[in-house]
């Protein structure tokens, strides 16, 4: 089965039992079947590097700086309580024996706290009970599949206490459940920020000399860099006044960057998870949370700048070519990987996610047909966990990096022909015998903006300057070009392709100029949404024009009913 290039993804992170999710997904190497596992115990059995602090509001957190190695404690401070990372350390230093309670609070909070409800919902009581008294009259352990019976039985009973009749399908039993079960507290402690290259990334830098794949590495940490930087700087605000009524800028983001060396699968993929906080300074000093509105907007373009900046500094530190990938499917965008890396390689590395998929689907399909309703997003990660569980070729004890890189080097060889192979394979992909791109000039960026803009009026009738952005980043990794000049380049071809080609449809103006105290660092207005604007092209207005004439026409032809 094709593999799916993945790049960056994001989800919100929320407070409390958040905090469990948080060291589950992100600390613990996405391995939900660990289950609660702190972090440093996690680092000691896997070997894994411990996490880093990252982004330019560390500035704003005294004790704090870039670079910083991660401690559970600090994650339990910021992401469980939404305190100060430091608030036990920085309440013991204090010099005097006695504090007051406003004193406690000005050294342990950083913002107002997160609110938090971990009480159990009636619905979780309920089956806790029930399970708790199936457990006390059989000396049997009380299995997943009696744990899914009881929460069906309660969910009906629930249903017709609240409705007066039984559920009449699978759908209404599975939203009763998942109304039940939502934990009351819906505060968003961060968000999950998940960066991955393409696989021949990480295929090249699974089997070659460790000098290389300390490169690529440093690579893909650089590129990560460049894609929180892009959303530091315009994507990154907060919301003041009466409802938020105010975008204001703020002093950048507070992150806890995981590097990780493999997948659930064991099979080699370098990717990077940072937990954003949902803290913010202003320029004023005071910490508030992010407006995540257009942290969701800029998503896919700062998926497009990490990818752009990774094949740069490629490019620039290894001198390996990108290619689109030959089969792919022409209803999607293409996929680009490194020239000379052997696909083979990467569908092996691939193949694994696909069975465990596979698997994962006929045990819900089981699982529908046992209890009459889909599983529950809990009951569905333990049925991911059966799934990998079953889908294993064979377990293994957690290994250091020599020992995942000899069993890689064994699989690639296994795979290409042997030791010989892989040493040729990667011979090429640092040498690939392609040309190189051709420099950018006058003509490329005016053909390329017109690329642009058919792209937008293929897919959509508006759009804003994210959509323009994502896509002038495909265009702009194709030429040979330094980070900071693909960057330049990326902001000429946004501005020749909104500005010049594109029909603003901005509400008229009110003639009311705001003070320079009511402008964001642009100069945009704070009671406006960065990024909001909307625009579209005198072709789209054309054809919307031809759609109203049409409309209007009343000499057609009819057909009239017998």
């Amino acid at each position: 089965m094709p593999y799916v290039g993945v790049t960056m993804s994001m989800h919100k992170l929320t407070a409390g039992s958040g905090y469990d999710y948080l060291t589950r997904q992100v600390a613990a190497l996405d391995a939900t079947d660990k289950g609660h596992v702190g972090l440093a115990s996690y680092y000691t059995e896997r070997g894994e590097s411990p996490g880093v602090w990252v982004g330019s509001g560390l500035d704003g957190i005294d004790g704090l700086s870039a670079g910083d190695s991660v401690t559970a404690e600090q994650m339990r401070n910021l992401f469980g309580h939404g305190m100060h990372p430091l608030a036990e350390q920085r309440l013991h230093e204090r010099d005097r024996p006695i504090l007051s309670v406003g004193d406690v609070e000005n050294v342990m909070r950083l913002g107002t706290p997160f609110r938090e409800s971990d009480r159990a919902t009636p619905f979780q009581v309920e089956v806790a009970k029930r399970i708790a008294e199936l457990s006390a009259s059989t000396d049997v352990t009380v299995v997943a599949a009696d744990r899914a019976r009881i929460r069906t039985e309660v969910a009906r009973g629930f249903f017709r206490a609240e409705h007066g009749r039984d559920p009449v399908d699978a759908r209404e039993l599975a939203g009763q459940i998942a109304k039940d079960s939502r934990p009351r507290s819906t505060t968003v402690a961060g968000f999950d920020l998940s960066f991955s290259p393409v696989k021949s990334v990480s295929t090249l830098w699974a089997v070659a000399e460790p000098g290389v794949a300390a490169v690529i590495e440093r690579a893909h940490q650089a590129a990560v860099g460049d894609a929180l930087r892009f959303i530091e700087e315009q994507a990154l605000f907060t919301r003041t006044g009466p409802q938020g009524i105010r975008q204001v800028n703020v002093r950048g983001l507070v992150g806890a960057a995981f590097t990780h060396r493999d997948s659930r699968a064991g099979d080699p993929d370098l990717h990077t998870h940072v937990a954003v906080a949902n803290k913010v300074q202003t320029l004023d000093g005071r910490w508030l949370a992010i407006d995540g509105r257009v942290m969701f907007k800029a998503k896919v373009a700062a998926s497009e700048t990490y990818n752009t900046a990774l094949e740069q500094h490629l490019r620039d530190s290894l001198r390996v070519r990108f290619a689109e990938r030959s089969g792919t499917d022409p209803s999607k965008r293409p996929i680009r990987e490194i020239v000379g890396v052997d696909h083979r390689l990467n569908e092996r590395w691939s193949s694994r996610r696909a069975l465990i998929n596979v698997r994962r689907g006929e045990l819900a399909v089981r699982f529908q047909a046992d209890h009459g309703r889909p599983p529950t997003t809990v009951e569905a990660l333990h049925l991911a966990q059966q799934a990998t569980l079953e889908t294993r070729d064979a377990k293994h004890e957690p290994r250091s990096l020599a020992d995942q890189r000899t069993t890689w080097m064994h699989e690639a060889a296994a795979v290409v022909g042997g030791p010989d192979a892989v040493a040729a394979m990667v011979a090429t992909a640092l040498a690939p015998s392609v040309a190189i791109p051709r420099m950018a000039d006058a003509a490329w960026l005016a053909q390329t903006a017109d690329w642009v803009l058919a792209v937008m009026e293929e897919s959509r009738s508006t759009w804003q300057m994210w959509h323009v952005r994502a896509e002038a980043q495909r265009h702009v990794r194709t030429v040979d070009l330094s980070i900071e000049r693909a960057n330049a380049l990326t902001d000429l071809l946004v501005d020749e392709v909104l500005q010049q080609r594109s029909i603003a449809l901005a509400a008229p103006s009110d003639g009311i100029e705001e003070p320079d105290a009511l402008r964001r660092k642009d100069g945009s207005s704070v009671y406006t949404v960065a990024g909001a604007e909307l625009y579209t092209s005198q072709r789209i207005l054309d054809a919307e024009q031809r759609l109203v004439s049409r409309i209007t026409r009343s000499h057609g032809g009819r057909l009239l009913a017998a």
